[in-house]
């Protein structure tokens, strides 16, 4: 018998794993707040449209009528992982659940994690609640009309029709239609608690605990908190009065573990009020605002000591779930990779964030800056409304996630500008009594949550701040003028100036802190698809000149279906930079790191041969480690050749002072160039006394000078004088032929003349040398165009390369071209050129850009590609007075060929005759 038992047992078990993995994010949704006794309701239900809104008349709620489609849930509607369609703004859910008989002394309650907009749920036909609202929790109780241990039908209906006040933030980027988070049962205690919220306070070493019922109780009710610390728990009781809904005691915690970056430490607790068992955690940590040590600067701290803010815009899309991810595994893995590349925060953008995530955030040690979803209609009494009982359930469900460290209320003026006629024209206008409404949301922000910064408005395009914690703006610029605009900003930014606050408000001691910024909205109808690390690599090189600014925000972590400026591609694979080509030991991270060598806004800069030139430095330390009062500065500079040669130039080391903190300008670096034409780069490395790297940059100087190389004859011809070319899809040419393109099969042909007196003997080595790469058909370049009158924020889409300006920044998905090269009608060569590339590795195609706001192929280039021509060839060349060469694609890869100015290599096509 007992063998018997063991065996049911481990089948149960079995049973329940396997059915754990078969319903999607099987995890308990709130880590935060956590009852034993649950039943996760994930997965699939049968599922029904309602176009015609019938399904009441029809009585759908007393189930029994059938539904013809199956859904999986969480997943809204019309996602792929949902498995329908979206095909109405009504749809119904139904499924079976059975109570457990365990329950029937407690109270069961059916809890659905966020639902967008009107739900309302049924038992058995009976109603058990409705709810408005898109992104917060709300139960309703199941207890009367439960029959435990019996099947019984759970039905739900979700009206998501378009209303211009609700808070529909970006879902034009997949509308999060019906239940998005997941939906449980749970049981909880006779008398039960709805809210716990722990304020701590690492000054005093305490923090104070907040119970909260969901009402008044009738009778003295005991409230037991117990705190599991690195050494041994702490177990504290508290009576809850009669008459009262919430009570609050305050618990020493000596010596406490604060949660930091570094240290992501959270306290567990359990909390208990008679049966009903609540888990729980908390971090010890504060947020405050502090000057910059020796400064007067503003910034954000945590725990007492100044951070340098380094976040990125998280859209928090994911292409087949929307606004739900597909896994507890995958939101672990944003947060993670927002980390790897040294960032310390995340802007989950116009989204209150699903829990779990906000808990890996938390778990990993990465700032969270909260926004609230905005509305695209009018700031009306009904759109008021439900941005202020959002912003109440925000912050009531996520008050203890040490990773939050501000609430951002609104972004951009959306929602808030009320559109009316003015002079018979219709104009939107951000009206005074809007404006103080704003403030009043601010002021709720901080009487609901005093331990964190509330930022009004994230502004943009011409509105200003009101009441905030936070100076923030909004710029997307070329990478080419950050430099006067931060000038501008800080002479512009001090404490008592009106700059970019309405009237009526001016700044305070609030950080300067950039909320938004890139290149994707600086260019004309924005960027497309395009290299960002460039502009990128300038924008940060320019930020760390001015630390009045008190961090900065990047758009974004992924790309989305409008915007392909994503650190990663919308699945989130991988982009490359080449930044750890060109600079070997170099990540994207050193653009993060918290000591910082700069040359100023410029990354690249022509000079002549064997001219004296001086490079600005500046040395910015955004951390309290000490590395000692020196550091050692080391430098090279490394020569490409108009022949595609590496030589190394210079190098040498200079000590710089140092402190934790310091912001200053260096001695400037003075270099002789060499007296050869081609492309310099000059890396530098900042090491500590141990030698330890801490920070690595680099520059590129292109070098312009008539000297010839020794022993080397080279015959030169532009990429745009070729003699012929032919190709099945297009020809075309960027900037008077700097580069040439070919798309689909076809060749270019290129004539070079020949001197019929050569001395062929002195020959000893004669090879053609190109930079040529595969070249793909963008849709730009194609005949039809895309519209550019849509609106992405309500489910425009768009062609990666659609836009003028893109050229897709190199990533996992190559696009190869097999080439032969023909010397004479007789093939010399044949090589598949990998992709279509562009990135910084493409120096010369974001140098010779034209600052007029348009990008032409900027950050594309090819591979160096060697052709050998043989003695006999040469000869008969040079009698003909001239060596024809023809790239020819094997298929319809297309080439590109780049010249001396375009591109990644100082070359030209070129025949190298090297001499004896």
């Amino acid at each position: 018998m007992k063998k018997s038992l063991t065996i049911l047992y481990l089948f149960v078990c079995f049973s329940h794993a396997v059915h754990a993995q078969t319903i999607p994010l099987p995890e308990h949704p709130r880590p935060d707040f956590e009852r034993p006794l649950w039943q996760n309701l994930n997965g699939a239900w049968q599922f029904e449209f309602d176009s015609l809104d019938e399904g009441l008349n029809k009585k759908f709620h007393e189930g029994n009528a059938s539904f013809t489609h199956r859904i999986t849930v969480p997943f809204p509607w019309g996602s792929a992982l949902s498995g329908v369609a979206d095909k109405s703004d009504i749809a119904w859910y139904k499924r079976e659940i059975r109570i457990q008989p365990e329950w029937q002394n407690k109270r069961t309650f059916v809890t659905i994690g966020a639902s967008d907009w009107e739900t309302t749920v049924w038992l058995d036909g009976k109603l058990l609640g409705k709810h408005q609202g898109g992104y917060t929790p709300f139960s309703f109780e199941l207890t009367p009309f439960v029959k435990y241990g019996q099947a019984q039908q759970l039905i739900i209906r979700v009206d998501d029709k378009r209303r211009e006040f609700t808070l529909y933030g970006k879902q034009g980027y997949g509308n999060a239609r019906g239940i998005w988070q997941t939906i449980f049962l749970e049981a909880r205690g006779k008398e039960f608690i709805d809210v716990i919220h722990f304020r701590p306070d690492i000054d005093k070493g305490n923090v104070t605990v907040t119970v909260y019922a969901p009402e008044e109780t009738t009778a003295d009710q005991k409230i037991n908190v117990s705190i599991q610390t690195p050494t041994s728990p702490i177990v504290k009781e508290v009576t809850l009065p009669k008459g009262k809904d919430k009570v609050s005691l305050t618990i020493p915690l000596p010596q406490p573990r604060l949660w930091s970056l570094e240290d992501p430490y959270l306290y567990q607790a359990e909390v208990k009020l008679n049966d009903d068992v609540v888990k729980t955690y908390f971090g010890m940590r504060k947020i405050s605002v502090v000057n910059l040590p020796g400064t007067n600067f503003p910034y954000v701290a945590l725990n007492n000591k100044p951070v340098y803010l380094q976040l990125t815009l998280d859209q928090s899309y994911h292409p087949e779930g929307f606004y739900t991810f597909p896994s507890d595994a995958f939101m672990r893995k944003e947060v993670e990779l927002a980390k790897s590349i040294g960032l310390n925060g995340i802007r989950p953008h116009i989204k209150v964030e699903i829990p779990r995530k906000l808990y890996w955030a938390d778990k990993l040690g990465v700032l969270v800056m909260a926004d609230l979803p905005n509305s695209w209609g009018d700031p009306d009494a009904k759109m008021q409304h439900e941005a202020e009982q959002t912003l109440r359930e925000m912050i009531k469900r996520d008050f203890n996630h040490p990773a939050i460290f501000t609430w951002t209320i609104f972004n951009e003026t959306w929602g808030l500008r009320t559109r009316m006629e003015e002079d018979g024209k219709r104009v939107e206008k951000y009206l005074p009594e809007t404006q103080q409404w704003v403030a009043s949301m601010y002021y709720l922000a901080k009487s609901l949550d005093p331990t964190r910064l509330a930022e009004d408005n994230s502004i943009c395009c011409g509105a200003g701040h009101t009441q905030t914690d936070i100076n923030s703006f909004h710029d997307y610029l070329p990478g080419w003028e950050w430099e006067d605009h931060l000038k501008d900003l800080t002479e512009k930014s001090f404490e008592g100036s009106t700059f970019q606050f309405e009237e009526g408000f001016k700044q305070g001691k609030q950080p300067k802190i950039n909320s938004e910024c890139g290149n994707v909205w600086g260019y004309e109808g924005s960027t497309g698809d395009v290299d960002w690390s460039w502009d990128y690599h300038r924008m940060i090189n320019t930020f760390r000149k001015y630390p009045e600014m008190a961090g900065w925000l990047y758009t974004e972590h992924h790309d989305v279906i409008n915007e392909w400026n994503g650190y990663w591609r919308f699945d989130r694979t991988n982009k490359f930079t080449g930044i750890e080509t060109l600079f070997p030991g170099m990540k994207l991270n050193d653009l993060h790191a918290p000591v910082y060598i700069s040359t100023g806004n410029e990354i690249s800069k022509t000079v002549k041969g064997g001219e004296q030139i001086s490079i600005p430095l500046y040395i910015s330390s955004m951390t309290e480690t000490d590395y000692g009062s020196q550091l050692n500065l080391s430098y090279q500079l490394q020569l490409t050749n108009a022949i595609g040669e590496t030589i190394p130039v210079a190098k040498g080391s200079q000590v710089v002072s140092y402190q934790p903190y310091i912001q200053k300008q260096l001695e400037s670096l003075s270099l002789t160039m060499p007296d050869q034409p081609g492309l310099a780069i000059l890396t530098l490395q900042l090491e500590d006394k141990n030698g330890a790297v801490l920070h690595r940059n680099f520059m590129h100087l292109e070098i312009l000078t008539d000297k010839k190389l020794p022993k080397t004859e080279i015959i030169t011809v532009a990429p745009g004088a070729f003699t012929n070319a032919s190709f099945s899809k297009k020809q075309w040419n960027i900037l008077e032929g700097l580069k040439v393109n070919g798309a689909g099969e076809g060749y270019f042909e290129y004539t070079i003349p020949l001197d019929s007196k050569m001395d062929i003997g002195a020959v000893k080595e004669a090879y053609f040398l190109i930079e040529i790469s595969a070249k793909e058909l963008f849709v730009k370049d194609q005949d039809v165009k895309e519209r550019t009158d849509v609106n992405f924020m309500l489910g425009a889409k768009a062609s990666p390369s659609g836009n003028p300006n893109s050229y897709p920044m190199t990533d996992e998905t190559l696009y190869p071209s097999k080439v032969t090269v023909l010397v004479d009608g007789k093939t010399a060569l044949t090589t598949t050129l990998p992709d279509d590339p562009a990135d910084h590795r493409g120096v010369l195609s974001w140098h010779y850009q034209l600052k007029d706001k348009k990008l032409r192929e900027a950050g594309s280039y090819g591979y160096l590609t060697k052709v050998p021509v043989s003695k006999a060839q040469l000869k008969t060349a040079v009698q003909n007075g001239k060596l024809v060469i023809q790239i020819k694609t094997v298929g319809d890869g297309g080439v590109a060929v780049y010249g001396k100015s375009f591109g990644r290599y100082p070359v030209d096509p070129s025949l190298v005759l090297k001499k004896r």
